[in-house]
């Protein structure tokens, strides 16, 4: 980092002063942007190659309820072979408890094991219960932890609490990748959008992740686009690269492919790869295949013929 970043968390008053230094967002020129580029039309070879990428890019998830074992190895099965001579996903994420039913069912794959953790999706839970929360699901062997902010902290001006917390939880996570969940649904403004993802990049995360998926409006394109801008930034900045994951009503591969060009455009081709970019999504890979089938075959596959997730 630079001296000056370096320095932003040395203090309560430091980080608050650099996170409200921070430029605001132009909010009509975000969204004017995002629509913009949401318009860009991409044909033939190059939809297919969009397609084939963002399935690879898809964190495969199931968080309810009514989760079991067997859901979760069928969600796995799929994972690893969605479809035809389609690539694998990059993730299959779940709840702690099932850590180690898809670990198990995915070992040798390459496909990784992503849990939500930090009492999901509210995160209205103590420190010690999410950094106890974390290291269960790593211990089980998860690769990645999805974990929420205390939304009330950040929303009540309390920074230094939320990053006090990211930074002990990515200390739980040990080898595994800290995906840092903002919700930005409940975060108000587009400028609260750009200082939760400077946050919690300046705490160690390695992805930002905009939303449990449990609460609407969830990953709009102009808050992906400010996310991207974030990383981007950021890695101006400090020489670190930090990935971005959008989740929540991203169903179609239309939504999927806007968020393709969202990063080309934004942050740029080093971002488009499963490394660094994701897609959180329960049915968008279905969507995905049937695109898929109808440009090899001219023909689409009714729903029927995908299983469901």
């Amino acid at each position: 980092m630079t001296t000056s970043l370096a320095d932003v968390a040395s203090s309560d008053s430091a980080l608050r002063a650099f996170l409200h230094g921070l430029p605001g967002v132009d909010r009509v020129g975000a969204d004017q942007r995002a629509a913009m580029l949401g318009t860009r039309s991409i044909k033939t070879t190059a939809k297919a190659q969009a397609i084939d990428l963002a399935i690879s890019m898809v964190d495969l998830t199931t968080l309810e309820g009514a989760d079991t074992d067997g859901k979760v190895r069928a969600m796995c099965a799929k994972a690893v072979r969605p479809g035809g001579d389609a690539p694998s996903v990059a993730a299959v994420c779940v709840y702690p408890d099932l850590v180690a039913v898809a670990v198990e069912a995915l070992k040798g794959t390459g496909v990784k094991v992503a849990s939500v953790a930090t009492a999901f999706p509210s995160g209205r839970t103590s420190l010690e219960v999410k950094v106890s929360d974390t290291a269960l699901a790593v211990a089980a062997g998860a690769d990645e932890i999805d974990m929420v902010i205390d939304r009330g902290a950040f929303l009540a001006g309390h920074y230094m609490k939320v990053y006090e917390q990211i930074v002990a939880v990515k200390a739980a996570c040990g080898a595994a990748h800290l995906k840092v969940i903002l919700e930005t649904g409940e975060l108000a403004t587009y400028d609260n959008v750009r200082r939760a993802s400077w946050l919690a990049m300046l705490a160690g995360a390695d992805f930002i992740k905009t939303s449990t998926g449990k609460v609407a409006p969830a990953a709009t394109p102009p808050v992906t686009l400010i996310m991207l801008e974030a990383v981007r930034d950021f890695r101006d900045a400090t020489g670190r690269q930090i990935g971005v994951k959008p989740a929540g009503g991203i169903r179609s591969t239309k939504d999927a492919i806007k968020n393709l060009v969202l990063v080309n455009e934004t942050a740029g081709d080093d971002w488009l790869t499963p490394e660094w970019f994701r897609l959180g999504a329960s049915s968008l890979l279905n969507d995905l295949l049937m695109q898929r089938q109808k440009l090899a075959t001219g023909r689409y596959a009714g729903p029927d013929y995908f299983t469901l997730d």
